[in-house]
Order: C-alpha cells, then structure tokens, then sequence
C-alpha cells in the first residue's frame, strides 16, 4: 500500500479509501445490496492487513448502521490512531427549519449521533454531504469551527458541490478564521469526468484533495459490457446514474477490458490505476475480500502515458448525474432517497 497526505493536513492516509455504504442493515436503508455486519468486519479486517488505513462512511447509510459496524470493528481490530476515519452529515431536515435549528445546532446534533454510532471521541474528517440549499453557509461554516475547536472533529471536507461553492466556502473560512475545506468527495470515474473541467483544476491550485466516490461506477468498470451482478441488477440509484450513458460508457470499458486482459490484471486494478493518476485517494467500496486486493493491487500498477491517453480519448461529456443533479435549489425541501432513521433529507 502506497500512502499520502490528504491535502493540506497532517493525516497521511493510504491511496486507497475503503467506502463503507455497503455496510449495514439493509432493512434500515435504501440498498438491498448491503453487507450484515459479519461479514462487512471481515471485509474491514481484511482492508487493515491490506495496508488500507482510511475509512469513509455517512449517517445516511443504512440509518447509522454502517457507522455502528465500522465502529465497532475499527475498535476490535485497530488502534484510534491507526485508522483516518471519516463519515458525513446530512442537510437540515424541513422539520428542523420549522422549528427554527439553527444549521450551527444542526451540525452538533448530527455530529454527536456520528459518534455514538461510531462509538469514537472524535472524527479525523467530518464531510459536508451535500449543499444545503436552505441553509446560509455562514451557518454551516461556524458550525463546523465549532466542533473542531470543540475537538470533536479534526478537519472537514465536502461533498457533491460545485467549485464555486468549495471557492466561495474556503473564501469564507478564511476571513473569518475558520477551518477550510482540506478534501472534496465527488463524482469520478473513467466514464464520468465532468470534474476535470473546473473541480480538479481548482483543487491542484489550492492543495485540496480528491477522494472521489463511485470509483468503478457502481461496478461497471470492474466487469465488461453485458456481464452483470447482483448489485447492478439491484441498484436502482446506479441505474439511474449510468443507464442513460451506457452505450457511450461502454467504448471505454471495452478498452478497459483490453489493457487488462493486456497486462494480465483485472478491470477494476486498470480503472483504479487510471484514478490514481487524478486524485489522492478514491473512495472504493468493498463487498468481497478480492475487491480489496483488486484496489490494493492498483496502487501498485503503473500505466503507461499511452495507456492513459487511450482510456480517455473515447469520453464524450455528460449531463449531471445522481446526487448533483437532485440537489438542485429549485428542489430544495423534497424528500431524497438517504434516511438516518429518525430523519431524512427533505
């Protein structure tokens, strides 16, 4: 395992972030793909003798349960200081706006119920989920100042936003004396760049990291067209991100497949190998012990300038996609797929 630092941040955090959204009791979310927690301590176990020391959850997955799994196996298997946990906090509910939760009172609440979940003092990486349309982000960011000088959390990120919204956040911190946002996690992947056209660009010149989730698209970089699993018959928010894309998208998995079958590798260590070259550290979800080695084995695969410029040349641009495309301003209030049990994202 290869490691870094993540951005402007003392965490040295390894290439590899195991995503943890296939953690939990699916009968408290919206996936019916997720692991129990036998079986999701053992893909975390394998994921720490595989070098893998950064973990990324959110209280939306699984209404908290994958923030109990995680905990409690972090702490079985694990030293606080070995691991950089992160996890993710949801937009004010319309329930909580009337009845006038400030969003400064709304980051303690669900920062406190991440910790408990958790069962841990404090967060390494506390992430701004999404936007929050009807909250000022004076609010979000005062709030933020305030649980890192309370030692709850030790630096923040954000999530499904524009670059103008990070510049404007950052902008923001900085003349108040607050803390900045160190890393963004958004939506990239070999067949879904739209990062590259100003998020990438303006994290190079701040020095803010890309921890990018949906790595493999929801697995369809890790098989080739027309081959199909569990999880992408039974992903529905997949679905809806991909499908429309699928025939373009599948040129580039077939080159995908071509290097790999090549180099005598997986598609998956090419897709990765190809994200490594962009990011810090993607955000990789596990659900079988050979994802984990197959992310491992990527950190470790180098490809060649040829290569890269043969992966790209196919990719046509797209339209907003999943998270960034529902939250939208003129949604604000509507009810999102994500629920922490007591609340959801209106």
């Amino acid at each position: 395992m290869k490691y870094t630092k993540l951005g402007h941040s003392d965490l040295t955090v390894s290439r590899i972030c195991m995503g943890c959204m296939g953690f939990g009791d699916a009968g408290q979310g919206q996936h019916a793909w997720t692991l129990d927690e036998e079986h999701s301590r053992e893909i975390i176990r394998h994921g720490l003798e595989s070098g893998i020391n950064f973990y990324d959850t959110a209280i939306a997955y699984q209404s908290g349960t994958s923030e109990q799994y995680l905990g409690r196996a972090l702490r079985d298997f694990a030293r606080r200081d070995e691991v950089v946990v992160a996890t993710k906090f949801l937009p004010r509910t319309r329930e909580e706006i009337e009845a006038g939760v400030t969003g400064q009172r709304h980051i303690e609440k669900m920062i406190d119920r991440s910790l408990q979940n958790l069962g841990m003092d404090y967060l390494d990486l506390y992430i701004y989920h999404m936007w929050d349309w009807q909250t000022p982000i004076e609010d979000i960011m005062d709030g933020l100042n305030r649980i890192v000088q309370a030692g709850k959390a030790r630096y923040i990120g954000i999530s499904n936003c524009f670059a103008w919204q990070l510049a404007k956040a950052n902008a923001l911190a900085e003349r108040e004396g607050f803390p900045k946002f160190i890393s963004v996690q958004g939506h990239y992947n070999l067949i879904f760049r739209e990062e590259e056209r100003e998020m990438a660009p303006y994290c190079r010149e701040e020095g803010i990291a890309m921890t990018p989730y949906s790595a493999l698209a929801a697995g369809r970089l890790s098989r080739k067209p027309g081959e199909t699993s569990e999880r992408l018959e039974k992903d529905a928010y997949a679905r809806f991100k991909y499908d429309a894309t699928a025939q373009e998208d599948s040129l580039i998995i077939d080159r995908v497949a071509e290097i790999a079958d090549r180099r005598g590798v997986s598609m998956s260590e090419i897709s990765l190998a190809w994200l490594l070259t962009k990011v810090a550290a993607p955000v990789v979800g596990a659900t079988k012990l050979r994802h984990v080695d197959g992310a491992v084995g990527a950190t470790d695969l180098d490809l060649s300038g040829e290569e890269i410029a043969y992966l790209e040349a196919l990719y046509t641009p797209h339209p907003l996609a999943g998270v960034m495309a529902q939250n939208r301003p003129e949604n604000a209030g509507e009810k999102h797929v994500w629920s922490t049990g007591n609340q959801a994202i209106k």
